[in-house]
């Protein structure tokens, strides 16, 4: 069940046009997208920085003692100087790698920290982003594509804030540094060498730009399998009384396949390109080496000096090596940042406006129910733009009316519930609560009026206690018991074997359908709202319950403006009035018995359920 974060958020501004998305780029320039997150740790990036230079400064000083060791203390003549110098030498030696020690325990430390809270960060952005998202968002994309976004692509980044780039910045400054005092010893050879270097940089800028489009590809078929997973768990009931099992696990094998085969390109890439700049590199930095000797063979350099170079030597081409797989690991990042920002850039076209309009006193006080009005609305939805869910539909409904909404499947019923929740906003006309539009209300405040059951109850994996308590997270256990027993839930809940402290299991499974419907019902008791929205409250219960329940709901209308969708006649004969719609229109306007007399399609709808 969700709970309210504490934790600090970071506040962002992606500046991509609404409906676009960031053109995949050729390097890795898309990990600043990653700057909002990181900007509030400077200090804490600062003193890693620090940690970083100091162990690349250690390592760096060890070539330096070791060549003072060679020519101090082992190629020295005199015996008692040899071994004076081996001693202070050795504890020189000693100090640099205490140093060294010291220095990366303090970098880990302080880059692994970092990479979590970033990555803990982004995470929270993007969950409360989509969250936010209408349910427009929602129909062309899938839920296991977010989770994908959420888990793997975080992940990656982690892996680079976290580890990668500290390494990266760590052996650069150390092969920087070590092809520097290369140069300064060995000017003429090491210039040569630099140069062959330089010519090593620009296929792996070619492939790089390769293995970075093939790293957006795998981690779209991962996101790809993530989807079908989601979709098949949340079904597995149907799956298998259907006796797809075998199908869906191949669907599955199929698009982790697809998945697997584009890693492997990219892996088959991402393998030339580290061969090829180890190769490289090595080759060229043998050719320094082998001057090196022949200098040491024609007395121009010392022994000391030699074991330097080699030392400076084995420090750049294991850095140039690490720095090859961290290009790969940056690769691979980008493409997640990308992911990551595509989602943050995502606006959702239902925004609260930025001067909202405030409702009439007594609607935000007194429980005296609100007025609705949809005045020649017209609306289709955007996956189904050439059908309109509701045309030229005007309905009035008064403060504490309550009004049925009757007629067949796709006739728009649950459409009036969307629009007056704003969760879409209408093509043509006005929807309005109390005489204010909702598009000039915020939406706290449209949606802080309205309580709705659903049809599907929705119950979280959390006890029996939050999931009443959702209704309104502030209210006392007492509360949360009172809203149970007048939605004749308290009974079953008690004779749970914990009681209201009993855990509901995913999609509340521990519990019958009607159970759930009632702690539903309790959730919107307990909010206690001026407007209630009920669709199909009663659905899932048996007569009994129903007869309950239904009793319970007519004390709860009272004093507020109720909405019924019911294909159950039986459910709304007393209701003040019935509204019959079909095609999106309203085709007949009365009550039960005067519906009944007309013989009109509720007539015809009562028939077929009464007379059977």
């Amino acid at each position: 069940m969700p709970t309210q974060n504490s934790a600090a958020t970071v506040a962002i501004n992606i500046p991509t046009p609404q409906g676009t998305q960031p053109e995949p780029g050729k390097n890795v320039k898309s990990l600043s997208g990653l700057l909002p997150f990181l900007r509030p740790y400077r200090g804490r990036i600062a003193l890693a920085v620090v940690f970083l230079v100091g162990a690349a400064v250690s390592t760096l000083i060890f070539p330096m003692a070791l060549k003072s060791l060679i020519d101090q203390g082992i190629v020295a003549a005199d015996p008692g100087t040899r071994v004076m110098a081996l001693r202070e030498h050795f504890f020189a030696l000693f100090g640099v790698g205490a140093a060294l020690g010291l220095f990366s325990a303090l970098r880990f430390y302080a880059v692994t920290w970092l990479g979590e809270r970033v990555t803990a960060d982004l995470r929270n952005a993007v969950y409360g982003h989509v969250i936010k998202q209408s349910p427009q968002f929602f129909e062309t994309t899938q839920t296991g594509e977010v989770l994908s976004r959420l888990t793997t692509d975080t992940t990656l980044v982690q892996t680079v804030v976290g580890s990668s780039l500290s390494m990266g910045l760590r052996n650069a400054v150390m092969g920087i540094g070590a092809m520097t005092m290369l140069i300064i010893t060995n000017p003429v050879v090491m210039s040569q060498v630099l140069g062959i270097l330089i010519l090593v940089v620009l296929p792996a800028v070619y492939f790089g730009r390769r293995i970075r489009k093939l790293s957006r590809a795998s981690q779209d078929r991962v996101a790809d399998s993530s989807a079908i997973a989601a979709e098949v768990l949340n079904a597995v009931p149907v799956v298998q009384s259907y006796n797809q099992e075998a199908r869906e696990a191949q669907r599955f094998v199929d698009s982790t396949e697809r998945a697997f085969g584009t890693a492997i390109s990219r892996t088959r890439l991402r393998s030339l390109l580290v061969g090829f700049i180890i190769t490289a590199t090595f080759g060229a930095l043998l050719w320094g080496l082998y001057q090196g000797t022949q200098a040491v063979a024609k007395g121009e350099i010392t022994a000391g000096h030699l074991g330097q170079t080699v030392v400076y030597v084995i420090i750049l081409v294991s850095g140039v090596a690490v720095l090859a797989e961290v290009y790969g690991d940056l690769l691979r990042a980008a493409g997640a940042t990308e992911r990551l920002m595509e989602l943050l850039a995502t606006e959702s076209p239902i925004q609260s406006p930025a001067k909202p309009m405030r409702l009439p006193l007594a609607a935000a006080g007194a429980r005296r129910g609100s007025t609705l009005a949809l005045n020649n609305v017209s609306f289709r939805y955007p996956s189904r733009p050439t059908q309109a869910a509701l045309s030229h539909y005007t309905l009035n409904i008064q403060a504490g009316e309550t009004v049925a909404l009757v007629g067949p499947s796709g006739a728009g019923k649950s459409t009036v519930f969307q629009l007056l929740l704003r969760f879409y906003d209408v093509s043509e006309g006005e929807v309005s609560v109390d005489g204010v539009p909702v598009k000039n209300l915020h939406l706290d405040a449209l949606r802080g009026l309205i309580g709705i059951v659903p049809q599907d109850s929705v119950i979280f994996s959390a006890n029996a206690m939050e999931n009443i308590r959702y209704g309104r997270p502030t209210a006392s256990d007492a509360e949360v018991q009172a809203a149970a027993e007048a939605a004749f839930a308290h009974d079953f809940i008690a004779a749970l074997p914990e009681g209201y402290l009993t855990f509901l299991g995913e999609r509340g499974v521990r519990l019958s359908g009607g159970q759930r419907q009632r702690i539903s019902i309790a959730r919107a008791m307990l909010k206690n709202p001026p407007l209630l929205l009920l669709d199909e409250a009663t659905s899932a219960l048996d007569a009994e319950s129903e007869r309950m329940v239904q009793a319970a709901l007519e004390t709860a209308m009272k004093d507020r403006t109720t909405l019924v969708i019911a294909h159950r006649l039986s459910t709304v004969q007393r209701a003040d009035r019935i509204v019959v719609m079909d095609a999106g229109q309203i085709v007949e306007t009365g009550t039960h018995a005067e519906l009944a007399a007309a013989g009109g399609l509720y007539a015809r709808l009562a028939a077929l359920q009464f007379d059977q």
